[in-house]
């Protein structure tokens, strides 16, 4: 198993389309405006985050329950940019929608850029054959307000292709996040 690099992850963006919308190589400006890059670098791909993001809140008191979730946990935005709260969370969104191949495994790394500030950003593995937007979890660590922006880098994909095909995939067992469209909340 190896990591894939810049040219692996052109030709599958291409053939297979792997990423969509796909950069295929680092965007760091728009319209002469310095921006957090996003798209291709020597061994990944930096991903964009969404304008919808969902913070969470306590106004209502909810407890926070990953078998059964209450909506009343978050408030919802729809912006360029969000500020989350002072060691508060938000959950967010690519821009881009991922279908991986299988004997693909892609890991998700934060960026340097938001880590320096106090902003982690954690997803779970992309597993071989899964496919949709990726929801992005924001953790603000520090005790000051943190900016989100949208549709600039936030995180980093990295492509590990295996020697040998897996037996079942995502998309085999049926898990219960394919083809996720938009923020997509825990699932029991």
């Amino acid at each position: 198993m190896s990591i894939k690099a810049d040219k692996w992850i052109r030709r599958m963006a291409e053939q297979y389309d792997m990423i969509s919308p796909f950069e295929a190589n680092q965007v760091r400006s728009v319209n002469g405006e310095k921006i957090i890059s996003y798209g291709v670098s020597s061994y990944g791909y930096d991903v964009r985050c969404a304008r919808e993001f969902k913070v969470f809140t306590n106004v209502y008191s909810a407890t926070v329950d990953p078998k059964n979730f209450d909506e009343k946990s978050f408030v919802d935005i729809v912006d360029d940019v969000c500020i989350i709260p002072p060691n508060s969370f938000a959950l967010a969104r690519t821009v881009e929608y991922f279908k991986i191949p299988r004997n693909v495994l892609t890991v998700c790394l934060g960026k340097s850029t938001y880590a320096r500030c106090g902003i982690i950003v954690n997803v779970t593995p992309l597993e071989p054959e899964w496919e949709g937007h990726v929801t992005l979890e924001f953790s603000n660590t520090t005790n000051l307000p943190a900016k989100i922006y949208a549709n600039e880098g936030v995180a980093q994909m990295l492509f590990f292709e295996s020697d040998e095909v897996c037996e079942t995939s995502y998309k085999d067992r049926g898990g219960k996040y394919q083809g996720q469209q938009g923020v997509t909340l825990p699932k029991a």
